[in-house]
């Protein structure tokens, strides 16, 4: 297959030379030469290119680059971290941030190795309008209050109005959709729910929620936390994006599964998403981390470790103790136990079913002695975060793809690229040409070897970067060359609606 623009002459800025070339959208696998000039593909031939700089590919995939939907990692450490996972656009659209306009200036005046986008964040709308507490300051100010009890409570008519004005206006500076973590405010109306998604649809752009409890694991829950994703669905018209879906849904992730299924042929527009771990990570002062509620979810004190000492919770005073002294403190959660085979069936079969894509759930590291260093780099032993940080793509082509053969290599490159892209791009038109290796499409290319490339973060050793991915490109620029990160490439760029 050949699509070649412009003249057999014309000289490209950069040639990737007789690579696998995998481009989702079209289903083209197969030998080619790319071109690349100007951060744009400029084409993809089975006849030979010429470029000012050629990179002999031969024996190597070339791909759309991978696109997070669902990265907390917000420096550049955090960035490299899943460059050397393939990854050129990390976006957070289950939290978010309010104003959304503090996280896009942050990041271009100090420069990112990955494009990057924001949703807007009710969390942190409702704790200025709800909760009276401090409006932004960014992600570390939300894990700060994630606990807080001020923001969690029922609203008032007027409080529901002010949020919802701080989130016109975040939509109204670019922001990406609405994050919507209602479940770590379990005490929230069911109608406010529908009227963040209510203003979502109404502006043409998703929710992304972290649901709140199930009604198996709380028989008192306001409402069921599948089962609202799927109302507001169908009540309002949203595009309902179901975020980590394993980490909520836990042992019921079949069942919810069949339903996100339902409401999708009743007309509903909804889309998963799932990483291929059995724990999670988020503040350890999180509502639903409260020693008296863990038994419903099937967890235990000894299966949360607190990030910056590894303590692994002795028992429920503990617990209570360090949510005390430091609620903001990460924390890692084993809900699944990935050993057993009933329970990493759950993890593979919401991975592999059709609708959904690959999310990392990136978080921002944890550094357990002295002051950060955010652009140390190889990252010390002394800077941990959950191991999904740095290899859940590579994961994902490992044991999906080679060890299992679950998925083909295309299926598995389309659901961590095209897929993201396709579920953004009705409300982000800059997402129609990213996700895809075709003319005219930006230049975010990822050349890694099929065979080997592999994940290497444990929960033991979480900031190990994944082996595999011998060049990445964002916008054209290299950040990973040869194996190796460029250390001083900053090419990441906004990604607004």
């Amino acid at each position: 297959m050949t699509r070649t623009a412009g003249p057999p002459s014309q000289i490209h800025d950069l040639v990737l030379r007789g690579g696998r070339v995998l481009d989702p959208e079209t289903g083209h696998d197969a030998l080619a030469d790319v071109g690349v000039t100007g951060g744009t593909i400029t084409a993809v031939s089975a006849r030979p290119l010429v470029g000012r700089r050629t990179v002999d590919v031969r024996g190597l995939v070339v791909a759309p680059g991978f696109i997070d939907m669902h990265s907390h990692s917000h420096d550049v450490a955090g960035h490299r971290l899943q460059a050397m996972d393939g990854v050129t656009t990390a976006l957070d659209l289950e939290a978010g941030l309010s104003p959304v306009d503090e996280g896009y200036r942050q990041a271009a005046a100090e420069g990112r190795p990955l494009n990057y986008g924001f949703s807007a964040s009710w969390c942190q709308a409702r704790m200025a309008a709800v909760g009276g507490l401090p409006h932004g300051g960014g992600m570390h100010v939300a894990l700060g209050l994630l606990g807080n009890p001020a923001w969690q409570g029922e609203a008032t008519g007027t409080q529901v109005d002010e949020m919802l004005e701080l989130l016109r206006l975040d939509l109204a500076a670019g922001a990406l959709g609405i994050g919507v973590v209602v479940g770590y405010a379990p005490r929230v109306r069911p109608e406010e729910y529908l009227a963040v998604s209510r203003l979502a649809a109404e502006s043409g752009r998703p929710t992304y929620t972290h649901a709140r409890d199930l009604v198996e694991q709380f028989p008192d829950v306001a409402i069921d936390g599948a089962q609202e994703i799927a109302r507001a669905a169908a009540e309002t018209g949203v595009h309902a994006h179901f975020c980590h879906i394993t980490s909520t849904s836990r042992l019921h992730s079949d069942k919810v599964m069949q339903l996100m299924d339902d409401t999708r042929a009743e007309g509903g527009r909804i889309s998963t998403e799932a990483y291929p771990y059995g724990a999670g990570m988020t503040a350890i002062g999180a509502a639903f981390l409260a020693p008296e509620l863990l038994a419903a979810t099937g967890l235990t004190p000894d299966g949360i470790v607190y990030a910056a000492t590894g303590e692994r919770m002795a028992n429920a005073e503990r617990l209570r103790e360090v949510r005390a002294k430091d609620p903001a403190g990460l924390a890692i959660a084993h809900f699944l136990n990935e050993a057993d085979p009933f329970e990493q069936g759950l993890i593979d079969r919401a991975l592999l079913h059709p609708s959904t894509v690959v999310g990392s759930d990136a978080m921002p590291l944890t550094w357990t002695n002295g002051e950060p260093d955010p652009l140390a780099w190889p990252l010390p032993p002394t800077a941990v975060t959950h191991p999904r940080t740095a290899g859940t793509f590579a994961k994902v082509l490992r044991r999906y793809v080679r060890e299992l053969d679950a998925l083909t290599l295309l299926e598995a490159v389309s659901r961590s690229s095209f897929g993201p892209a396709r579920i953004l791009q009705d409300s982000v038109p800059a997402m129609r040409r990213k996700g895809r290796v075709q003319v005219g499409c930006d230049a975010d290319l990822i050349v890694f070897d099929a065979e080997t490339v592999t994940d290497r973060a444990t929960y033991e050793h979480s900031t190990r970067p994944s082996l595999g991915f011998a060049h990445v490109l964002v916008g054209g620029v290299p950040v990973v060359q040869d194996g190796a990160l460029c250390l001083d490439a900053l090419p990441g760029r906004p990604v607004r609606a």
